[in-house]
C-alpha cells in the first residue's frame, strides 16, 4: 500500500507538484499535484492525498499515513524543511515506513536531501513515475534505477533512469482525479471554476535560464502524446467531470509543436469544451484561430520583461516586436490572456523595473501576475547568482520564502537593492490594475454572473490581505 502524499504547509500554501513556483499566491490558489497523480495512476491500490487544498491539518495526515507502508513525499526547495518534519513524524509513529522524498529537488541535490532528514529512505532522480511503481512493488532499493538511497551509513546512487519515450503509455490521470480529490477545492484566479488541469506532453525547447522543469526533470525535448490519446482523454474527463467549466493544458509550453497544437484543437472542436493552454507570444494569426474556434478561451503568457536586454539575458527566445503582434492578435480574435512578468532578473534596474510596467499597460491583457526572480538548484539563473554574488541573503541561497510562506526577493543586484525589488512587485500590481480599463473590464464580468461577482468580492478582499501580510513580513 502506497500513499503519495502534498504535506500540509503553510495556510494557503500551493507546494504541491504541480505548482511552478511554490508560495502563497495573492489570492488562494491551487494547481492540481499532477506530478503525484501519474505514478500513482501506476500504483493500483495506492492514494494520493493533497493536504493543502484540502485543509488537511497535520493530525490527520498522519492518521491516514500510519494505514500505509510506503510514504511517497513531493518536496520542493522552499518547503523541504517542513516536509522533512512530516517525514519524521510519520516514521516516529510508524518505524517500518518506507519514506521516498521525489521532486525537482531531489534531482538536482539528492545527497543533500537524505541528507537532511534520517526520515528519508530514498529520493527520485529525474522522472520519478517509474521509479516509484517499482518502489511500491517492493523491489529492492538496489535494483531500481534513477533512486539513491542509504546503506549501511552510506550514500548509493543507483543508475539512472531513462527518459520515457512513449508518454501514450502512461494511465490517465484523470481516474485519481476522480478517485482521490475534490475538485472543487482547486482554484486559480483567471481560470473558470471548477477547472481540471493536465499534461499532453514533457518537455519544452526553450532555453530561458530561470525556468525550474525543463533544467531539471523533464528536458528540453518536448515529448508528447499523441493527439487521439490526449482527445480520448478529455472526452473521459467530461463524462467524470460534467461540472467542469475549463480544462487546462498544463505543458510547460503546449504550442511549441504547432502542426501537433492544431491537430489536438481541432479534433477537440467536436467535443465542444472549453479549454486554455500555457503558450509562448509567438504563435502565429491562423493557428491562433484554429485554437479559437476549437474551444481556447485563454492563454497563459509569459512575457516576463520589457526590456529587449533582459529577454536576451534569460534567453527567452523572444522579441518585444513578436509579443506585442501575438498579444494584438489575441485581442483581435477575442482570446483572453494571463500575463506573467518577473522582477529581479540578471540586468534589472530601476528604469528597467518602470520599463516592463509600462509596456505590461500597453499590451493590456485581461489579467497579470508579478513575480520575483527565483533561482532554484539546477537552473542556469542559480549558477549565475551564486558565481556573480547575487543572492540577498548570502548564508542561504534557498530560502524564497517568508516564514509565512509568501515569496521574498532571493536576488540584488549593486545597483538595485532586494527592497526596491520586493516593493516593485506591489507598486506594479496597483499602477497596472486601478485604471480604468483592467477596472471595467472585471465589473463586466461580475454584472455578467452572479457567482463571477461573489468569487471577485472575495478574491479582492484577499488579494489586499495578502499585500498586507506581505508588506508587513
Amino acid at each position: 500500500m502506497t500513499l503519495f502524499l502534498s504535506p500540509p504547509s503553510f495556510d494557503g500554501f500551493d507546494g504541491g507538484a504541480g505548482s511552478r513556483y511554490q508560495a502563497r499566491r495573492e489570492i488562494r490558489s491551487f494547481w492540481y499535484p499532477t506530478w503525484l497523480a501519474m505514478p500513482a495512476a501506476l500504483v493500483p491500490d495506492s492514494k494520493l492525498m493533497d493536504c493543502p487544498p484540502h485543509d488537511i491539518n497535520v493530525e490527520e495526515c498522519l492518521k491516514e499515513a500510519k494505514k500505509y507502508d510506503n510514504v511517497i513525499i513531493h518536496t520542493s526547495t522552499p518547503s523541504l524543511p517542513n516536509d522533512c518534519k512530516v517525514a519524521e513524524a510519520i516514521k516516529e509513529q510508524k518505524p517500518s515506513t518506507r519514506i521516498g522524498f521525489i521532486g525537482a529537488h531531489t534531482m538536482v541535490l539528492p545527497d543533500e536531501t537524505l541528507k537532511s532528514s534520517w526520515a528519508i529512505d530514498w529520493v527520485g532522480l529525474r522522472e520519478f513515475d517509474y521509479t516509484c511503481k517499482d518502489v511500491a512493488e517492493g523491489r529492492p532499493l538496489s535494483e531500481i534505477k534513477g533512486l539513491v538511497y542509504r546503506k549501511d551509513g552510506n550514500i548509493i546512487r543507483n543508475e539512472e533512469r531513462e527518459l520515457i519515450p512513449d508518454l501514450d503509455a502512461l494511465p490517465w490521470v484523470t481516474d485519481v482525479y476522480k478517485r482521490d480529490l475534490d475538485i472543487t477545492k482547486y482554484s486559480i484566479g483567471y481560470l473558470k471554476e471548477p477547472y481540471v488541469s493536465l499534461y499532453t506532453g514533457r518537455g519544452c525547447p526553450s532555453q530561458c535560464t530561470f525556468c525550474l522543469w525543463p533544467q531539471t526533470i523533464a528536458g528540453h525535448r518536448y515529448r508528447t502524446r499523441s493527439a487521439d490519446n490526449v482527445v480520448a482523454e478529455m472526452a473521459h474527463a467530461q463524462k467524470l467531470f460534467p461540472e467542469v467549466k475549463e480544462f487546462f493544458f498544463d505543458d510547460d509550453t503546449f504550442t511549441a509543436n504547432l502542426p501537433r497544437t492544431r491537430e489536438i484543437a481541432t479534433k477537440l472542436k467536436k467535443l465542444g469544451l472549453t479549454w486554455s493552454c500555457n503558450s509562448r507570444a509567438t504563435v502565429d494569426y491562423d493557428t491562433l484561430k484554429i485554437m479559437k474556434d476549437s474551444g481556447l478561451r485563454l492563454l497563459l503568457v509569459g512575457y516576463e520583461t520589457g526590456n529587449p536586454q533582459i529577454l536576451k539575458n534569460i534567453k527567452k527566445g523572444i522579441t518585444i516586436e513578436q509579443a506585442k503582434k501575438f498579444t494584438k492578435n489575441c485581442h483581435d480574435l477575442g482570446i483572453v490572456i494571463h500575463g506573467t512578468f518577473v522582477l529581479g532578473m540578471p540586468g534589472e534596474t530601476h528604469e528597467t523595473i518602470e520599463e516592463t510596467i509600462r509596456y505590461a499597460m500597453e499590451l493590456d491583457v485581461f489579467s497579470i501576475q508579478v513575480s520575483l526572480a527565483a533561482p532554484y538548484p539546477g537552473t542556469e539563473l542559480y549558477e549565475e547568482a551564486r558565481k556573480n554574488g547575487w543572492f540577498a541573503n548570502s548564508k542561504d541561497h534557498d530560502r524564497k520564502l517568508t516564514d509565512e510562506g509568501i515569496q521574498q526577493c532571493a536576488l540584488e543586484y549593486p545597483n538595485l537593492s532586494k527592497e526596491e525589488i520586493f516593493d516593485s512587485v506591489e507598486r506594479f500590481y496597483r499602477r497596472y490594475y486601478l485604471r480604468p480599463r483592467p477596472i471595467l473590464r472585471i465589473l463586466k464580468t461580475m454584472l455578467q454572473d452572479r457567482k463571477v461577482m461573489v468569487r471577485r468580492l472575495r478574491e479582492g478582499y484577499e488579494f489586499f490581505s495578502f499585500m498586507a501580510t506581505r508588506k508587513s513580513d
